[in-house]
Formats: C-alpha cells, sequence, structure tokens
C-alpha cells in the first residue's frame, strides 16, 4: 500500500505538465515537403546544424534569433516550419517581413501554402483565400487565436496596422530604408505590447559595412558551427581559408584540419557534421541567439567543397562574381577595396581599339545615352563572352533635347553598323535612354517606342538595393513603359570592376573628359535615421555624364542574350556590296503608255 509521501509525490506529479517539445522534434514529426517544393519530398529531416536553430526559435526564454546564412543551408523551409509550429502550438498575430511585394507572393505561394497543405498539423489552418466573407487574402490569413500577414518592406504603411507576437523577417539586407525609417525598427514596434515576443532575423549578408545582419549578430550571444576532425578529434568552425585542391583539380578539394594539419576528403564530412556542435563565443548575452553558418557545412551535393572550389575559380577575376561567392556561399559582408576611382590610372590603360574596328572578342554592343538639355552624350561598350567590357568610344550629339533634329540625328547612329575584326559588321544590340528628367521624359519615350522591336528603351535611374533593370510597374501617363535601372547596384558592380584591367578595357578614342566624368563620383557610408547606407555622391566639381551613360550601357547587357558560336558566325560573314535597284519588269508597251 502506497505511503502518504508517495500518494502526494503522485498527485503533485499530475498536476505537472509534460516536457515541451522542442521545436525540432516537432518540426520533423509534423512537417512534411510536398512534391515541386523539396527535392527530397516527405517528412523534413533537419541537418544537425539545423536542430539547435530550430530550438532556439522554440525556446520561450529566448527573445531574439539572428541568422547570418548563407544559400543552401535549408533557412527558408525552417523559417516555414516554424510558422506552422506557432500556428499549431501557440497562435497568435504573426508577421513576415520580406524586401518586397513580389517575394512575399512568391513566399506565400512556394513555400508557405505547399507545406501547410502537405502538413496533417497545420493542414486547414490557414483556410483559403475566399473563406470568411473575403477576410482572407493571398498575403493575409486568420486561423483560431491569431492570423498570418506576409508584407513587404517597401510600404511603410504595411508595418502600420499590425500587432503582432511573433515577426519573422528574412533577407534584411536587401531591405532599404523607408520615409519613416528603418523598416526593421518600425516591424520591431509592432511587438511592443507583447512580453513574450519573439523577433526571428536572418540574411544573407551583403556590404560588411551597412549589413543589417551583420550588426544584428554582433549584439547576440554569437554561436559559431565546430565539428570533430576525424584525425586528431579538435573541434574547430571550418572556413574557406582551410579548403585546399590539388593543382588544376577543384574537384578533389579537401579540409586542412587547422590544428594537426590533416588532409580530410569530402567523404568524411557527413559524419563530421553529425558530430558538430554550436559553441557560444559571448556567454554573457542572454535571450539573444545568434548564429553564424557558411555553405561549406551544407549537405547539399551541389555544396561538396569541389563544387564551391570550381565555383571559387570561376569567380575569383570577377569582383562581381567574387562578391556573390563570397556573400552566398562564405555568408560574409564584401569590403570594398576603394571608395574613389583613379581617372589617370585608367587613362593609361587605353589600348588601339574602337569603334572604327571593334576586336573580335567582342560579341555584344550596347549604348547608354545620356539627356541634357543641350545634348544627348552616348557611350558605347562591347562585352566579350566572357563578361569583359571594352569601352569602345564616346560621342556627343549636340542640339536642343526637344529639337526633331536631335533625335533624327541619335535614330541615324542607332542604325550604323561598326566594322568587326572577324570580317563582318556589328550593329548595337541593346540602347538605354535616360528618361529620369521629367522635362526631357516625354521626348525620350516618344522616342523609344517605335524603337522597342529593336531594344531601345527609356529608362530611369532608383537608388537603393534593386535589380539592375526591371520593368517599372505601371506606365506613364503617355502610356509608354519605362525601365528602372538600379543605378547603385549598376556602380557598386562598376567601381569593382573599372581599376581591374582584365575586367574593363579602354579604347584610346575615349576622350580624357570621359575618364574625369566616369570617376565623378564616390561610395560613402552615411547614416540616416540612425541607419548606416552606403550610397555614391559626387565629388564636387565634376560632370558625371560618363559615368552615367556607362551605367546605362551596363544595364542595356541585362536585355541582350545571344548564342555566341551563333553570332561569331554572323560576324564573320562579309557584307555583300549593294546592288543597283531595278525597276518593274514591263510585259506590255501599254504600262508605258502616258
Amino acid at each position: 500500500m502506497p505511503t502518504i509521501d508517495e500518494l502526494c509525490a503522485a498527485a503533485f506529479a499530475s498536476l505537472t505538465p509534460p516536457p515541451r517539445l522542442r521545436l525540432s522534434d516537432w518540426i520533423e514529426r509534423e512537417v512534411r515537403l510536398p512534391e515541386g517544393v523539396s527535392s527530397q519530398p516527405g517528412p523534413v529531416r533537419l541537418w544537425p546544424f539545423q536542430r539547435e536553430i530550430a530550438d532556439a526559435i522554440g525556446d520561450p526564454l529566448i527573445e531574439r534569433v539572428t541568422l547570418v546564412k548563407p544559400v543552401r543551408v535549408g533557412f527558408t523551409t525552417l523559417l516555414s516550419s516554424a510558422v506552422a509550429s506557432f500556428v499549431a502550438n501557440d497562435p497568435a498575430p504573426i508577421l513576415c517581413l520580406l524586401p518586397a511585394e513580389s517575394d512575399c507572393r512568391d513566399y506565400v505561394v512556394s513555400d508557405i501554402e505547399p507545406i501547410f497543405a502537405a502538413s496533417p498539423a497545420v493542414a486547414s489552418a490557414l483556410g483559403t483565400e475566399q473563406d470568411e466573407a473575403g477576410r482572407n487574402t493571398l498575403l493575409s490569413r486568420r486561423f483560431p487565436g491569431g492570423s498570418l500577414k506576409v508584407v513587404a518592406a517597401k510600404a511603410p504603411r504595411n508595418l502600420r496596422r499590425h500587432n503582432v507576437r511573433f515577426l519573422l523577417m528574412d533577407e534584411v539586407d536587401g531591405m532599404a530604408p523607408t520615409p519613416e525609417g528603418s523598416p526593421l525598427l518600425l516591424a520591431e514596434r509592432r511587438t511592443l505590447s507583447f512580453p513574450d515576443r519573439k523577433i526571428i532575423l536572418g540574411s544573407t549578408p551583403v556590404h560588411e559595412e551597412t549589413s543589417h545582419v551583420l550588426r544584428a549578430y554582433a549584439q547576440s550571444d554569437q554561436r559559431v558551427f565546430e565539428v570533430p576532425c576525424p584525425h586528431c578529434g579538435t573541434f574547430t568552425e571550418i572556413e574557406w581559408a582551410q579548403i585546399s585542391w590539388p593543382e588544376g583539380r577543384p574537384e578533389a578539394a579537401f579540409w586542412c584540419c587547422p590544428h594537426c594539419a590533416a588532409e580530410v576528403s569530402e567523404r568524411h564530412k557527413p559524419a563530421m557534421i553529425e558530430a558538430g556542435r554550436w559553441r557560444v563565443t559571448r556567454p554573457e548575452v542572454e535571450g539573444h541567439a545568434g548564429f553564424r553558418m557558411n555553405a561549406l557545412i551544407s549537405l547539399h551535393a551541389n555544396a561538396a567543397w569541389g563544387k564551391l572550389a570550381t565555383e571559387f575559380l570561376a569567380s575569383k577575376d570577377d569582383p562581381t562574381l567574387l562578391q556573390t561567392f563570397v556573400n552566398t556561399i562564405l555568408g560574409q559582408g564584401w569590403r570594398s577595396e576603394g571608395d574613389e576611382l583613379d581617372e589617370n590610372s585608367m587613362a593609361a590603360r587605353a589600348e588601339p581599339f574602337g569603334l572604327a574596328q571593334i576586336p573580335a572578342e567582342v560579341l555584344v554592343l550596347t549604348l547608354g545615352c545620356d539627356v541634357q538639355h543641350d545634348r544627348l552624350e552616348l557611350t558605347y561598350v562591347g562585352w566579350t563572352e566572357s563578361g569583359a567590357m571594352l569601352v569602345l568610344g564616346h560621342r556627343v550629339i549636340w542640339g536642343p533635347f526637344d529639337a526633331e533634329g536631335t533625335w533624327a540625328e541619335l535614330d541615324a547612329l542607332l542604325r550604323e553598323r561598326f566594322p568587326h575584326a572577324l570580317g563582318g559588321k556589328m550593329a548595337i544590340d541593346a540602347t538605354a535612354i535616360d528618361a529620369g528628367d521629367g522635362t526631357s521624359m516625354n521626348m525620350v519615350t516618344g522616342f523609344c517606342r517605335p524603337r522597342t522591336a529593336r531594344k531601345v528603351f527609356a529608362i530611369k535611374g532608383a537608388s537603393g538595393n534593386r535589380p539592375v533593370i526591371e520593368r517599372a510597374g505601371s506606365k506613364t501617363k503617355t502610356g509608354a513603359r519605362l525601365w528602372i535601372v538600379g543605378v547603385d547596384t549598376v556602380k557598386t558592380q562598376l567601381f569593382a570592376r573599372l581599376p581591374r584591367p582584365g575586367q574593363v578595357r579602354f579604347s584610346q578614342d575615349l576622350p580624357a573628359v570621359w575618364y574625369e566624368q566616369v570617376a565623378s563620383e564616390r561610395a560613402v557610408v552615411r547614416y540616416s535615421r540612425g541607419q548606416p547606407l552606403r550610397n555614391f555622391e559626387r565629388i564636387p566639381g565634376r560632370r558625371a555624364e560618363a559615368l552615367d551613360c556607362t551605367v546605362y550601357a551596363f544595364a542595356a547587357r541585362q536585355m541582350v542574350n545571344i548564342n555566341p558560336e551563333v553570332r561569331r558566325e554572323e560576324l564573320a560573314r562579309a557584307e555583300a556590296a549593294p546592288t543597283t535597284r531595278k525597276g518593274p519588269v514591263l510585259q506590255s508597251d501599254w504600262m508605258r503608255r502616258r
């Protein structure tokens, strides 16, 4: 017969809630990936380094989770699984913040809806867009006890109306400040009414000096993922500096242990990752778990060390591609080499080529046109198969921008064909003409609209973190179509390329003033509402037409798609001499009568 103490202990035990299921265990038990979303559909199986991240997201004692991430580590699936867990186990208002409206729609359609539909625990939680008398929409859903809203950071009004307990922000380094301040801070203010709030922030870092995610990670407990060496057993973080390969054989890349110098091949990686662990480097920080990793620990087949080494060799000589590798594979912010361009060093690299004889390696020709009130300025840029730029020439058309003769002269220049070293002649493949000046916009769009088939585009520059070129969301008042050029994005790439002889070459026909104008701006970091912003500002006393033209010609290259071999064959054909046009063959003298 049980004693009184045993009965009391049993009674108290019955009142104690069962231990909370860790989020990582819940995800693997309840979340499923459908076909089309994952190459391995079925129940989610978290990698070892994902499990602690998931458990930190589900830990009620941790208010903030920051993740500095590369690609190929499954963060989007982890984020969607966390949303599913909140909906099923801890319903409350949830807000997902992404950089742009298109990102929001793609995330809901490609990730949220398929995962929810395939996972029984949450299959019917979000309902459909037509449920509840129209209260649900694609980006705003209600469920018992809470709601899910997926909003874009670009519009401050998206952040005003919501009070949320769970805030999940992805790709925060792609979020530009709004007129009302940082969208990250605006979103965080929407959580202040909940003492048990949860803020999850993740991103691939972009620029080191302005990275939101790197700044957040610096305020966290800064965890790093370490694995044991299969030879000496010492735990260490796998870093790119420790990856080596035999000369000429990047596919045979291996990891070199920094402690025992043993060469560890790819076949050991799964066991090393399985035995790996996160180490907190700042234990004095509480309530903010920060995770930093790179793609070297990813178990994706396309993240094998040999594949990454091959990618590195293909990108190391092009600063644009190298930055992508540093950001998306190494999970590191890009550090710019310099803030200003040296016009004299660029001019000293001039070579004997130009529009009079286009070099054989040039397969694409683009033109950037800057519109001034008394002239049009044009820069011609040739492109090789590898993406190198050859600045072939610069011309000026003098005349008022609103005079028909000015545009007739431009039309004649756009039809010009230039001698090519392969034997034929080369036409302009695409032209970008600045319509950003409100005064000249109607003239520019009126000129470009009937020439769209010839890839003559009216463009307008826009600052901030934007694509190189994208179609404007709506037409102008006159019905014309504009294309938006991300001028800061292009200038960042140009400032990395222009100092490198292998990436940009210059014609000896370029005037000295062209070099002065292309070096007319410098990259600076300024603080706006407390947030660091990297942008470009004019050096006092300098004009910038050549830089603007080069930016537009760079953007125009994105609008051209060629087959290199076919293009070479076309350029090798010498044009036949023009024939004299003959009159019609008359079959009867009657037709000659007057």
